[in-house]
C-alpha cells in the first residue's frame, strides 16, 4: 500500500480511529468482570479470595503473553497478529458468561488475558511502521484514553445489562464488537503503508540487558500495580467500605477513569510537545510528575473518612498514574525500533506482573489489617514514589531520523 502525503496524513487519523477504537472494547470487556463480581460471587458461591484468584488469572496471561505476542506482531506484522487475538479475546469474553463453577471461569480468564496480551505490543509496532517519534506521545494518548473510555462506560454500561439481563447475558453481549473490529481491521489495514526505511536494528538481548529497559520495566511495574485497582477492587471497596449501591459506586467509578483519560491526552502531547524543545525531558517529565502526584493521593487516602474524599483522592492518583503512560509506551519505541513489539510487551510483562500482585495483595493486605486498606496504598504510594526517581535517572534516547533508528544516547552510562 503506498500511498501520497495527504492520503497519507487520512490514513494515520483512521489508524488511530482504529486503535482508539480497539483499546475502548478491550477495556470495556477486560473490566466488566469487576462490576459483575457481586452476581457472579453470588451466583458461583465464590468468596473475596476466590474473585481475587478470577481477577489475577487473567492478570497473569496477560503478563505472560506480553513478550511472545509482540515477538508475533515484530515478526508477522499486526495485521494478522491483531486480527487474530481480537477475535480471541472477544470469543473468551462471550464464553465468561457460560462458566458454570470456579475452575472454568478461571481458566477462561486466563485465556482472555492471554488473547489480550497481544493488543498493546501490537499497536506499538503499527505506529513505529506509520508514524515518526514526534507522534509517538499523542498517538499512544489517544489509544490509552480509549482503553480508560472503555473501562470507565463499562461500569454504567454493564450495570444496566446485569440489572435488566443477568450477568451471563451481558458477557454474551460484549463479545460482539470485539469481532466486528476485527473484520474491519483485517479488511483495511496494511503492514508496511510505504517502503520502509533502511533500518540497523540492534539485536533484542542488547535492548533486554541495557539500563534503560530494566528501569522502564521496573517502573511499570509499580503504574500496574496501582491502576489495576480501578479494573479490580476499586468498586467493591467503594460499595463496602462507604456503604454505597452499586449504581452510586458505579458512577464514581465511571469519573474516576474519565478523568484518567483525560491524563492520557494531556501526558502525550505534553511529550510530544517536550520532544521538539527539551528531548530530554520529553519521556521523563511527564511520568515522573505522575508518579509523584499518584504517590501523595495515595498516601493521603489512608486518612480517607468518607466516600467523597476517597474518590477526590482515587481520581489524583488515577490521574497521575495515568500521565506515566504515553511517555512509556514512546520510550519503548525509542529504544526498540523495529523491535517496538517485543520491547513494549517485555515492559508490559512486567507491569502486568504488577497487577497480578495487585489484585491479591489488596485483599490479602485488608483481611490481614482487619479490612482496612491503609497497608495496600501506603505499599502502592512507596512504588510510585520509587519510580519517580527512575524515571529521573532514565537514560535518554536519541532519535537517528537518516536511518529511522532510535538508540540510546551517549549519556547512557551518565543517567543524563
Amino acid at each position: 500500500m503506498s500511498f501520497s502525503k495527504e492520503r497519507f496524513d487520512v490514513a494515520r487519523t483512521i489508524l488511530l480511529l482504529l486503535l482508539f477504537l480497539l483499546s475502548w472494547i478491550l477495556y470495556l470487556d477486560r473490566a466488566a468482570i469487576s462490576t459483575a463480581k457481586d452476581l457472579i460471587s453470588r451466583d458461583l458461591d465464590l468468596s473475596n479470595d476466590a474473585m481475587g484468584v478470577v481477577f489475577g488469572s487473567f492478570a497473569l496471561a496477560y503478563a505472560l503473553g506480553q513478550i511472545p505476542a509482540g515477538w508475533l506482531a515484530d515478526r508477522y506484522g499486526p495485521r494478522w497478529t491483531l486480527t487474530i487475538v481480537v477475535a480471541a479475546w472477544s470469543a473468551f469474553t462471550a464464553l465468561t458468561g457460560l462458566a458454570p463453577e470456579f475452575a472454568s471461569l478461571v481458566v477462561i480468564r486466563f485465556l482472555f488475558g492471554l488473547a489480550e496480551a497481544g493488543a498493546f505490543p501490537a499497536s506499538a509496532r503499527a505506529f513505529y511502521t506509520w508514524l515518526p517519534p514526534e507522534l509517538h506521545g499523542r498517538a499512544n494518548g489517544i489509544i490509552f484514553s480509549g482503553s480508560r473510555l472503555g473501562a470507565a462506560l463499562s461500569f454504567p454500561i454493564l450495570a444496566g445489562l446485569l440489572d435488566g439481563f443477568g450477568w451471563r447475558v451481558a458477557f454474551y453481549a460484549l463479545g460482539l464488537p470485539g469481532l466486528l473490529w476485527a473484520v474491519v481491521w483485517f479488511a483495511w489495514f496494511r503492514d508496511k503503508p510505504a517502503p520502509p526505511a533502511a533500518v540497523e536494528d540492534r539485536p533484542l538481548r542488547e535492548i533486554f540487558r541495557s539500563r534503560a529497559m530494566l528501569q522502564v520495566m521496573g517502573q511499570y511495574f509499580a503504574s500496574n500495580f496501582t491502576f489495576f485497582l480501578c479494573l479490580s477492587w476499586m468498586l467493591p471497596y467503594l460499595m463496602e467500605r462507604y456503604q454505597l449501591s452499586r449504581e452510586v459506586a458505579s458512577w464514581y467509578s465511571m469519573t474516576i477513569l474519565l478523568v484518567g483519560a483525560t491524563a492520557q491526552w494531556i501526558s502525550g502531547f505534553l511529550t510530544d510537545w517536550l520532544f521538539k524543545i527539551a528531548p530530554k525531558w520529553s519521556r521523563r517529565g511527564p511520568a515522573s510528575a505522575g508518579f509523584v502526584l499518584a504517590a501523595s493521593a495515595l498516601a493521603l487516602l489512608t486518612q480517607a473518612d468518607s466516600a467523597g474524599m476517597a474518590v477526590a483522592l482515587f481520581t489524583l492518583a488515577t490521574f497521575g498514574t495515568e500521565m506515566t503512560i504515553s511517555p512509556s509506551w514512546a520510550y519503548c519505541i525509542d529504544i526498540g525500533g523495529g523491535k517496538s513489539g517485543s520491547v513494549s510487551g517485555a515492559m508490559n510483562m512486567v507491569g502486568n506482573l504488577g497487577a497480578f500482585v495487585s489484585a491479591s495483595a489488596f485483599p490479602a493486605l485488608a483481611g490481614w489489617n482487619g479490612g482496612d486498606a491503609g497497608f495496600y496504598f501506603l505499599l502502592a504510594a512507596s512504588l510510585n514514589l520509587t519510580s519517580a526517581f527512575l524515571w529521573l535517572r532514565m537514560p535518554t534516547a536519541r532519535a537517528h531520523y537518516s536511518s529511522g533508528e532510535l538508540r540510546e544516547s551517549d549519556a547512557h552510562s551518565q543517567g543524563r
